[in-house]
């Protein structure tokens, strides 16, 4: 995670990549943006089945992790331990078809939330790297 550390320190020594974004706000509606693509969008139907329902715990365990992500307030840790996100999606078989979905609603929440198109590039571009590193299946 040091990468995303110095990656977000670019943005400015005074604020956090969280902060430069709109904070809490819009982490939670980049979150419900991508539920809410995911579930609605045909495209996404492969991801959408393997995800459990209800959502509603999984949009928050989202968020909170967002919000770590992008240099806020940490709520993800104390509730489920470091993220080791490659371990916990091993149950799943990952495809790039499937990393394909992830990143389409991803790309639209992003786009939507974050208005300096150049720092909504970025972002994309760091989570892409690491939606390709969940990839398991071919």
């Amino acid at each position: 995670m040091q990468w995303l550390t110095n990656w977000i320190n670019r943005f400015s020594a005074k604020k956090s990549l969280y902060e430069h974004i709109g904070g809490q706000p819009v982490v939670s509606a980049i979150a419900n943006t991508f539920y809410d693509v995911m579930e609605s969008d045909a495209y996404a139907a492969s991801l959408f089945e393997m995800h459990p329902k209800p959502m509603s715990a999984i949009r928050q365990l989202f968020t909170d992790y967002l919000t770590m992500w992008f240099g806020g307030p940490d709520h993800y840790t104390p509730k489920r331990g470091h993220p080791r996100l490659r371990a916990r999606h091993l149950p799943f078989k990952v495809t790039k078809e499937l990393k394909t979905q992830w990143m389409y609603c991803m790309r639209i929440a992003i786009y939507q939330h974050v208005k300096n198109k150049r720092i909504a590039d970025q972002i994309l571009s760091a989570l892409d790297q690491l939606a390709e590193h969940m990839i398991d299946k071919e």
